[in-house]
């Protein structure tokens, strides 16, 4: 990964700790995760025991202390061994930053020590099988009973669906109130009436536990709502979607930058007609193209990210990484396949399944057609 302005000599031996647990826990095991569509849990603690879970949460919760670019050097280092199964990303930069923004002190001294410890892994639960982005309209409720919340709904598409322990689930504590009826609330998933449904096939990032949840009855203690009061679910989820999608940005460019390097080393290496195919001036100018643009992306994403540690990035300004970095990340794997050929196409290739996985950064935390209507706004 190139150097950029916000690294620093504690972010690079961040990085060098990184690259060294996931070149040893990580890397050899792809394969492995792919075909149990999961991690082994293991994994989580072991990453918690080297201290990298929760690296921008403060140290009083049992995290790092960090800011946003610890966590975007562990996603650079995640990207660059092309594993996409690790929900390691939505639990230390989405998942926690929720119950640091919005948790009371005793839900941040419950659960963010052992989120960092990886003895809990976390989801969050926004999408439905009838919701995508359209968030305001969830069917989920959580009905208030006495001292209590009854959950009832589903939910799908669930980024470490199958070991979770803890469920910031999205649902409507007043159903005729709109997006003002939306709150946020936390379920554990030893809850009688939670269910786990099955891992989901899908085309890429197959080693993630990507899964579908149900709620028949979960009753949860009042205290359980995250914020001081109900209606507040989708302000909260406006604030920190922006940080989301910073991430899926930078994992983007990661993975161009990724997948440059492995078209440059098999076209340089792989003979046709007598010569390397990177000779071929058709090739030259594709990886010149694809080399431009992750470096365009590169500098963008390094200023969002200094932008976004000073408290400044702006939310029409984070919809434009999101879907540029998304939208060309996939033309590049698309580009860098076509140049290894036919072995392009087959699974064990590293481009193969950067191709697959890639597909879906333009899909979530809002689709880029999201991000299109939140950049027009402001035109």
């Amino acid at each position: 990964m190139p150097d950029s302005a916000w690294m620093d000599d504690d972010l690079a031996a961040l990085r060098d700790l990184a690259r060294a647990f996931i070149d040893k826990e990580l890397a050899p095991n792809i394969d492995k995760f792919i075909e149990q569509h999961h991690v082994d849990r293991d994994l989580w603690t072991k990453a918690g025991e080297l201290g990298l879970l929760c690296l921008s949460i403060p140290e009083e919760y049992g995290g790092g202390g960090g800011t946003f670019a610890h966590e975007a050097v562990l996603i650079e280092e995640q990207a660059r061994c092309g594993d996409t199964s690790w929900g390691v990303t939505l639990h230390n930069g989405i998942v926690a930053h929720y119950l640091l923004a919005y948790g009371s002190e005793e839900q941040k001294r419950q659960w963010l020590p052992k989120m960092a410890s990886g003895e809990v892994v976390g989801a969050i639960a926004m999408t439905e099988p009838g919701t995508g982005s359209d968030l305001q309209n969830v069917k989920t409720k959580a009905i208030r009973e006495g001292d209590e919340y009854v959950v009832n709904g589903s939910k799908t598409f669930i980024t470490n669906g199958q070991q979770a322990d803890l469920i910031i689930v999205v649902a409507k504590t007043d159903a005729s109130a709109g997006a003002g009826g939306i709150s946020l609330v936390l379920v554990e998933a030893d809850r009688p009436g939670f269910r786990r449904g099955r891992v989901l096939e899908k085309v890429g990032q197959k080693g993630q536990d990507t899964s579908e949840l149900f709620f028949e009855d979960v009753r949860i203690p009042v205290s359980n709502l995250l914020g001081d009061s109900e209606g507040q679910g989708f302000i909260q989820l406006m604030q920190q979607l922006p940080q989301e999608r910073l991430i899926i940005a930078l994992a983007s460019v990661a993975g161009m930058e990724v997948a440059l390097e492995h078209t440059l080393r098999y076209t340089k290496e792989r003979q046709a007609f007598g010569k390397p195919i990177f000779a071929f001036q058709n090739t030259k100018f594709k990886l010149a193209e694809i080399a431009t643009e992750a470096k365009i992306g590169r500098v963008f994403i390094d200023d969002c990210i200094a932008r976004h540690i000073r408290g400044e990035l702006d939310i029409p300004t984070v919809a434009m990484a999101k879907w540029w970095t998304t939208e060309r990340a996939m033309v590049a794997a698309d580009e860098c396949l076509q140049l290894f050929g036919g072995y392009g196409y087959m699974v064990e290739y590293p481009i193969a399944r950067m191709w697959t996985d890639q597909r879906v950064q333009k899909i979530y935390a809002g689709t880029n057609e999201i991000m299109k209507e939140i950049i027009a706004r402001t035109l």
